[in-house]
């Protein structure tokens, strides 16, 4: 998604806003939501509900309550309350949705210790809150540094400034407990700011730092997904996926949350096909399952004494052995079967989409140059003929 201002320059690269996540129009922010209900007006002795939702640095939001019944639009900069002292947001919800969004969230509405909007942000609002957003990056620098020299085993990933500069939240990942009691207060000499640590996990890592995934898009968590379900390796292989930690791990070092995405439509499908674990009996042999195509309805079969050679059966076929084996019948082999698949149907050759022509037919022919030793042959044919 991009805003307005986030267009093409110069030789079609992408110009940018350039707000570092404080756009105004909020459509190149992380997490944006569309009000649906924008044109709509309330029915007559409807009042507007008193809640709206801000949208702080990267993608933490939070609920506020309208006291002053300001008029709030998406994408004004608001002034709200804090632990101590006052904090700067944009607004990215307001009116029925609001109710909606804070009732999944399981927020009360009527909780009196609701949080309020103090003002719409001043123009010296904004600048308190504009220098000291460009100062995260040499604060984090600066930070990394302390912990490095206090030998701690931890990483500060990101810093948040409170909107009026008082206070700086450090976010940071670590496999252990850490005691960062002496940092604190180097960092609190350093930086003169009251400092607050909160451990993340390396999804939540992920999604507030961004990135491209393998897939060539942004990454899911950084900019439509909002809860971190547990992926296991089940997942994987319910999908027929080699078990490859290079290619199932995303950029947070865990498996990747897409692995969910088609996971129950491989579970709908694998009802039809026998389980894994049953074994074909045969006058061969007994036979174990290797592999399972879902989509084309195919399964590989090897005998226990020969793993090596894999016999295809379609899943009718595969039935039927199964069926028989109940009866206490056994089959001759799976040769048999197997030999019934026509190559015709499973085969397929590469079929040219484009058409037939080849990937030059639009190059110039190369004309021949002949070299000057056979120019020089013919020149003396020619004058022999004509003697």
């Amino acid at each position: 998604m991009g805003c307005s201002s986030c267009s093409t320059g110069k030789d079609g690269q992408p110009r940018g806003c350039k707000n570092n996540g404080t756009c105004g129009t909020d459509g190149c922010n992380k997490l944006t939501v569309f009000d649906w209900l924008s044109n709509m007006s309330l029915p007559s002795g409807h009042q507007p509900f008193d809640c709206v939702e801000v949208r702080f640095k990267n993608s933490r939001k939070e609920f506020f309550r309208n006291n002053e019944n300001l008029t709030l639009s998406i994408g004004d900069v608001v002034a709200t309350e804090a632990a101590s002292g006052h904090d700067v947001g944009i607004v990215t919800l307001t009116g029925e949705l609001v109710r909606v969004q804070m009732k999944k969230k399981k927020v009360d509405w009527e909780d009196p210790s609701l949080p309020k909007i103090y003002r719409k942000a001043s123009q010296r609002d904004i600048d308190v809150w504009t220098n000291v957003r460009n100062k995260e990056e040499e604060v984090k620098k600066r930070s990394r540094e302390l912990a490095i020299a206090l030998g701690l085993q931890m990483k500060i990933s990101d810093i948040e400034y409170q909107g009026d500069g008082s206070k700086a939240t450090f976010y940071y990942t670590a496999e252990e407990r850490v005691d960062f009691r002496q940092l604190i207060k180097d960092m609190a000499r350093a930086f003169n700011v009251r400092i607050e640590m909160r451990q993340i996990g390396f999804r939540q890592e992920a999604s507030r730092l961004g990135g491209v995934g393998s897939c060539g898009r942004e990454l899911c968590c950084s900019t439509w997904l909002t809860d971190f379900r547990s992926v296991n390796t089940s997942s994987a292989r319910y999908q027929q996926l080699s078990l490859n930690p290079q290619k199932l791990a995303g950029q947070c070092g865990k498996l990747k949350c897409c692995l969910n995405y088609e996971l129950d439509a491989y579970l709908d499908a694998l009802q039809e096909f026998p389980k894994a674990d049953i074994k074909l009996h045969t006058r061969k042999g007994r036979a174990v399952c290797q592999k399972i195509d879902i989509f084309k309805g195919f399964l590989w079969y090897a005998y226990e004494e020969n793993s090596a050679n894999w016999h295809k059966l379609m899943l009718d076929q595969v039935q039927e052995i199964i069926d028989k084996n109940h009866n206490d019948v056994k089959v001759e082999s799976l040769e048999e079967f197997a030999s019934e698949i026509s190559e015709e149907n499973t085969k397929r050759e590469f079929e040219n989409v484009v058409g037939q022509d080849s990937l030059t037919r639009f190059d110039q022919p190369k004309k021949k140059r002949k070299s000057k030793s056979r120019k020089k042959r013919s020149n003396k044919k020619t004058a022999r003929k004509k003697e």
